[in-house]
């Protein structure tokens, strides 16, 4: 019987060196794929800040489009009336915009006597609200919804 169990304990223990090489090399075979993850990560990571920068760019030479006046022809008056028209029309609009609602202010409280109060929402009516909010939108919103959508 001593026999026996020695010879099943000589045979089970000349395994345990090929045990002990297999569990190592699967030890191995994990660290290497974990490392491999990360570099994949690092990689992706990489990947999108280049996409990042690549946008900003995009950005700034799209800036630059839009504030680059047509064609500098050297004369500095022309060149300053060219880069006018766009905030002269919004000037002048935004100034027609108040000479009329002033005008039907002053038409409510001076004709027909209402008073200041009353006035004021009769012209700042839901109509004036949604031309108020898309013109400020206009002008200061897309910026911010640029970066929103990147974010």
């Amino acid at each position: 019987m001593l026999t026996l169990l020695g010879s099943a304990l000589g045979f089970f223990t000349s395994l345990f060196p090929d045990l002990l090489k297999l569990f190592r090399e699967n030890q191995d075979r994990k660290h290497e794929l974990a490392i491999m993850d990360r570099q994949m990560e690092m990689q992706r990571a990489g990947h999108l800040q280049r996409l990042e920068e690549i946008n900003v760019q995009a950005d700034i030479a799209e800036s630059q489009a839009l504030y680059k006046t047509l064609v500098p022809t050297g004369v500095r008056w022309v060149d300053a009336l060219a880069g006018s028209v766009r905030p002269v029309i919004t000037y002048a609009f935004f100034a027609l915009f108040a000479a009329v609602k002033g005008s039907a202010l002053y038409l409510l409280i001076a004709v027909e006597g209402v008073l200041l109060a009353q006035a004021l929402p009769q012209i700042w009516d839901p109509e004036t609200q949604a031309l108020f909010a898309a013109t400020l939108s206009f002008w200061f919103g897309n910026r911010t919804l640029q970066k929103m959508r990147r974010g």
